[in-house]
């Protein structure tokens, strides 16, 4: 597993040994690509008609739209040091920080319908993260479709692999980078 830094020591991202691009390119090469788009909305318009109640062209420019604000919002928070106002728990119940934190961003206004973009991230400590994937969420559960289960597995793949490396928070993490 490799990471690249983004901005500044406070954001970084996942590269799997395998790959030319890093988990927030792919996503965001997606999120603006309208032919992976049409194939992904086709093959999920049902929970597109069932939640959210918007045509396929609509959707696919709103996506693009609000993947170029998530991107702008991400890189700006970053550099002045307060991604903590993007990020939340990914589980909505949990109310207490836990260590090496699975969080998810999304933009919060969106006239019409919510965003259904969705970044996310290990929490290494205050206002520093890991981005380990993202996804369109269509469902109120991650686990009730494959793209979204797929996501969960990542998350939880980088954060095992923390804890296996005894990276607990951004001290460690960055002299395991240090290191390597």
């Amino acid at each position: 597993m490799k990471f690249e830094e983004i901005v500044n020591g406070k954001l970084w991202v996942v590269r799997a040994e395998d790959s030319d691009c890093h988990e927030l390119e792919i996503m965001l090469d997606h999120w603006n690509d309208v032919v992976w788009l049409r194939d992904f909305f086709v093959c999920n318009q049902d929970d597109l008609n069932t939640f959210y109640h918007v045509g396929i062209d609509d959707a696919i420019w709103d996506t693009i739209e609000d993947s170029n604000k998530i991107e702008t919002a991400l890189i700006q928070l970053a550099e002045n040091d307060d991604l903590d106002t993007l990020f939340r728990p990914l589980d909505n119940n949990e109310t207490a920080e836990s260590l090496l934190q699975k969080d998810k961003a999304k933009l919060k206004k969106r006239p019409i319908h919510s965003s259904w973009l969705r970044i996310y991230a290990i929490r290494l400590s205050t206002g520093a993260y890991i981005i380990t994937g993202g996804t369109i969420k269509l469902t109120l559960k991650m686990a009730e479709r494959e793209h979204t289960r797929l996501e969960l597995e990542k998350i939880e793949r980088v954060r095992n692999f923390l804890l296996s490396e005894h990276i607990v928070d951004d001290e460690s993490f960055i002299e395991y980078i240090a290191e390597l």
